[in-house]
């Protein structure tokens, strides 16, 4: 005799298998990691930015006020009266000229001329880099941040105030910007 239960027979497993869910989970999961990818991606490029904003502040050269530069400008050439010519441009634009003399250094300049200069002076001689383009540099000992103005045959005038003004513009969005 058969005891029959109030459970229904189990039916046997048609074989399907729950493929569509399995697929959209797939898709979902894949665009999860693209949406992920894209968004790491973009937060590297905005801390890469910001970094070489901050690089360009601290490699950018310095605004100073000219009244709070001490210059000696000397002449390399043999040009009679540049130094002053020069020195009086600079005056004229609020520098401090302390000296000018035609160069007894016994140094062959060449080009635009050179700024001499000591550890302390490097942000007045990097100001003055702006104030003269294409000069050169030539760094000593002194102790002073006192800058030598040594003007070279390949002279020819100053950098506009409009110039100087162009050059030191982008260094203030990129200091906004850090």
């Amino acid at each position: 005799m058969t005891l029959r239960t109030e459970r229904p027979p189990v039916r046997p497993r048609s074989g399907r298998r729950p493929l569509p869910p399995l697929i959209f989970l797939l898709v979902l999961a894949v665009a999860a990691l693209a949406v992920w990818w894209y968004v790491i991606r973009q937060e590297k490029q905005q801390e890469e930015e910001q970094q070489a904003a901050c690089e360009t502040v601290e490699a950018a050269p310095p605004s100073l006020d000219p009244a709070t530069v001490n210059l000696r400008v000397f002449n390399a050439t043999d040009t009679p009266g540049l130094a002053q010519t020069v020195a009086s441009a600079l005056q004229e634009r609020g520098f401090v000229v302390d000296e000018i003399a035609n160069d007894s250094s016994g140094r062959e300049v060449t080009g635009v001329g050179e700024l001499r200069h000591g550890p302390r002076g490097t942000d007045a001689a990097d100001y003055m880099r702006l104030v003269i383009p294409d000069i050169g540099d030539y760094p000593d000992t002194r102790a002073t941040a006192q800058v030598d103005v040594v003007v070279g045959p390949e002279f020819t005038t100053l950098a506009t105030p409009e110039a100087i003004a162009a050059a030191l513009a982008p260094v203030e969005d990129a200091a906004a910007a850090c």
